[in-house]
């Protein structure tokens, strides 16, 4: 049996109504309850579900229609029902800022008028009214960000082409996460401040990479949403592109990570040609779109979220470090190996890199000799023949870095600190020495940036952090695997173009926000000291259309 009530005048969002249903559902006299605002697609589903009575059809867009299944035919039960649903709804009123007091506004006017600041609106409105506040509020000059889902593709096109025109971003529909500024909007993580853009029209995806990214120790510029359907061919990328030029206008996000669910394929190919102008690096990942190219001029391509985050993390620190060591375009990398495995991958991933010709050879621990580069591995025979391993003893590497006083064609010198029983008692001590002997020999006009990776643990008897600060406080890059040494090494030697100039949208200097639909986004967002006034949106005249145009014309 099906009783049922209508609480008139009361609107509220969508997703609080869904919890409030669950609630009170667990009340012992009552097989399930369905508590839904009254507009025409919710009396559908009401109907659908079979929660349907003929009470509903007097409902309005601003009514709640509660429906309550029971075997019972008792009458007292829906009386007890709506007093629990008052006590719901006075908690939902009260909110969860601990007296803390949220500003909130019955009209966009009065929120702007609040909150004269506001710079983006957050919309989780029932999606039939979403795109025309979205309108409205791009109209007033502010970025949208729709986690309301069912607008057409029609009206997504139409919006965003608007926001585009105006020098503005529409995040959405169906956009779950964005963190822009430090402003956590929606399904937002906690992370800490870094280097790295993320731009994805992917919810859950974006919050996988800032995650890993986080675990990878490095932090976040900003997150940009673009909704689910942005890469499809009817709506062409229009918010991807967008938001790829926003962050390549912003110093901070020196390295972008894209990830999307698979895309249409001449969607991709726009978005893939966007991102070479950029002049920043980008690990972009199109799920579902595999290629046999890793790497197409600033374009990393990865094929997981975890490769994804690894390959941002690492570029990240390479962008970080690259501002610590001295450019030396077109200038010869030398690297210095104690370790014979680690100069053979040194020298494949180089060879990579430079499109070098591969030696099958390797005379005199040459584990590469080829267009002025070379890594050397020093364990090799010839250099501890009659001498100890250069792991025991460093003499025969500090005689090769001495050298480099005289070859100022070298600009960048690789090198590998081993530790662990068995090895010198200060390796990173005698590195630092010889390298600053050699900056100091060779003068500022011939400068030398010098890039190590410490093998070992913190356990060791050489104290791993020990040995990175010793290298660290000498001027030495430190990075934390051999991909990383060669990227950086590469990124030093290679002529840097001018990227295009682009001015840094206002949004990425701090958010303001106006938050239309679920209280508990602007809660946390308050929450997170971020400026916001909860705009208690309602359907203008009850939902009925007719007299909301007529108003609209009177206005």
């Amino acid at each position: 049996m099906i009783h049922a009530f209508i609480k008139k005048g009361s609107f509220q969002d969508s997703v609080s109504l869904m919890l409030i249903s669950r609630k009170l559902s667990e009340s012992p006299k009552v097989e399930e309850i369905s508590v839904m605002m009254g507009t025409p697609a919710n009396k559908s589903l009401l109907e659908v579900t079979g929660f349907w009575h003929p009470q509903f059809s007097e409902a309005t867009p601003n009514d709640i229609c509660v429906a309550i299944k029971a075997e019972s035919a008792d009458e007292t039960i829906a009386e007890e029902i709506g007093v629990a649903l008052e006590t719901a709804l006075k908690a939902i009123a009260q909110g969860s800022q601990g007296g803390k007091k949220l500003l909130r506004a019955r009209s966009w006017r009065t929120a702007r008028q609040k909150l004269p600041a506001a710079n983006l609106a957050l919309i989780s409105i029932a999606g039939e009214y979403a795109a025309e506040l979205a309108d409205s509020a791009l109209e007033d000059g502010c970025n949208v960000m729709m986690f309301s889902d069912n607008v057409s593709p029609a009206q997504e096109v139409a919006l965003k082409t608007k926001a585009r025109e105006r020098g503005l971003i529409v995040m959405g529909p169906d956009c779950g996460t964005a963190c822009i500024a430090g402003a956590p909007l929606a399904f937002a993580n906690v992370a800490p401040a870094g280097s790295i853009g993320v731009v994805g029209a992917s919810g859950t995806g974006i919050q996988e990479l800032i995650s890993q990214i986080t675990l990878a120790g490095q932090g976040i510029s900003h997150a940009i949403g673009l909704g689910g359907r942005d890469l499809t061919a009817e709506i062409g990328g229009i918010s991807a592109i967008s938001a790829l030029r926003m962050l390549a206008a912003d110093p901070q996000s020196l390295v972008l990570a894209f990830v999307s669910k698979p895309p249409a394929p001449e969607v991709r190919q726009r978005v893939i040609d966007e991102m070479k102008a950029l002049g920043k690096p980008v690990v972009a990942l199109f799920l579902g779109a595999q290629s046999a190219v890793r790497q197409e001029g600033n374009i990393t391509f990865a094929a997981t979220l975890d490769e994804a985050a690894r390959l941002a993390a690492m570029l990240g620190c390479v962008q970080q470090q690259a501002a610590q060591q001295p450019a030396v375009p077109g200038g010869k990398i030398a690297g210095l190996y104690a370790g014979g495995t680690l100069a053979a991958e040194c020298a494949m991933l180089l060879t990579e890199k430079l499109s070098l010709p591969v030696d099958s050879e390797h005379p005199r621990g040459a584990m590469l000799v080829a267009d002025g580069h070379r890594i050397i591995d020093m364990g090799d025979d010839f250099y501890t023949q009659g001498r100890p391993h250069p792991m025991i003893d460093p003499t025969a590497r500090n005689q090769e870095i001495a050298r480099l006083a005289q070859q100022p064609q070298t600009g960048v010198l690789l090198l590998d600190v081993v530790i662990g029983f068995g090895a010198q008692d200060d390796p990173a001590a005698s590195l630092a020495a010889e390298v600053a002997n050699v900056r100091a020999a060779r003068g500022a006009a011939h400068p030398l940036a010098a890039i190590a990776t410490v093998t070992g643990t913190e356990q060791d008897p050489q104290q791993r952090s020990r040995q990175i600060a010793t290298l660290q406080e000498a001027g030495i890059a430190v990075m934390p695997s051999l991909p990383a040494a060669v990227a950086l090494a590469h990124q030093l030697i290679t002529p840097v173009l001018p990227a295009p100039e682009r001015e840094r949208p206002a949004l990425l200097d701090g958010v303001a926000v106006i938050n239309a639909g679920l209280r508990s986004f602007a809660d946390d967002l308050q929450t997170s000291d971020i400026p916001v006034v909860h705009y208690q949106w309602a359907p203008v005249a009850g939902g009925d259309q007719r007299l909301a145009n007529i108003l609209k014309k009177l206005k």
